[in-house]
């Protein structure tokens, strides 16, 4: 892990990827996070995600769904093989198939607004996901006439039914053993995403959540793999960094998201995305 915080893995220039992985040896992933949004079908092996503090216990044709920016890990356990189907969604590609007011990338906000990236499916909606997911690596590996159109279009129906689904399933929330998430951590990086220009030290945030100073850094750091610091430092870069891609002056972006110093800002920045924030831009 950097100073500044989890790593970023994984660059898309495409509107979409899906990857079909399967792994008979464990392999071990740090935290990380990614500038595009990310659907993982698990179909075999045991496997838990953490994902900003909450824990699931994935079953086989089960989804989660991973938001841009959101720092995740798999643990993998490696006595089966670890099988799945992930999918990287570009958020410029999301914008331009939407319809006005119904947003392809609606499952992903609502996950992140609501803090559980679970969808599990059972019964007819298995059958319909694995047909999905099978016509879909079919059009992307074909080389036919029209392929790539269709490919693209299966992606669209992907989300539109995972939308649908979302929106009206809370089985796997319902499901206490499905996952496990700490409360008081939970409220804790809440209010770290919505008050980034407060300060958001180890003592402040003890003092305001009436934590033990010592019980705080170890908790944290148990949950989400970071140190209080690093963890707020990297919300602050990617708070900034949404802010300079939206057209907003690089000293206004470091400001509003809470860097009290400029030279503080531009060192963790380059550090982090390895550029200046102008070619970020």
């Amino acid at each position: 892990m950097s100073e500044g915080g989890a790593d970023r893995r994984g660059y898309l220039e495409e509107g979409f990827r899906l990857f079909h992985l399967k792994d008979s040896r464990a392999q071990r992933l740090e935290f990380h996070y990614h500038d595009f949004h990310k659907l993982i079908l698990l179909l075999g092996g045991r496997v838990t995600y953490a994902v900003e503090g909450v824990t699931y216990f994935l079953r086989p044709w089960d989804l989660l769904l991973v938001p841009r920016s959101l720092i995740h890990r798999p643990v993998i356990d490696p006595a089966e093989p670890y099988e799945r189907i992930v999918v990287w969604l570009d958020r410029q590609w999301l914008a331009e198939r939407s319809d006005p007011g119904e947003p392809l990338d609606t499952c992903f906000r609502s996950a992140g607004q609501q803090g559980f990236h679970l969808l599990r499916t059972g019964g007819e909606a298995r059958l319909v996901y694995m047909q999905l997911f099978q016509q879909l690596e079919q059009a992307l590996r074909s080389p036919e006439f029209g392929a790539a159109r269709m490919a693209d279009t299966l992606c669209q129906q992907l989300l539109i039914t995972v939308n649908w689904d979302l929106l009206r399933s809370r089985t796997a929330q319902e499901e206490w053993d499905s996952y496990r998430v700490d409360p008081k951590l939970e409220e804790m990086l809440r209010y770290i995403a919505s008050n980034l220009r407060a300060d958001l030290s180890v003592d402040a945030l003890a003092g305001r959540f009436y934590l033990s100073r010592y019980y705080l850094m170890h908790r944290f750091k148990a949950v989400t793999g970071y140190t209080v610091h690093q963890y707020v430092t990297q919300k602050r870069l990617l708070r900034a960094g949404e802010l300079i891609r939206e057209g907003a002056p690089v000293m206004k972006a470091a400001e509003q998201a809470g860097f009290r110093e400029y030279s503080t800002f531009l060192r963790a920045f380059q550090a982090t995305f390895h550029m200046r924030p102008g070619q970020f831009r």
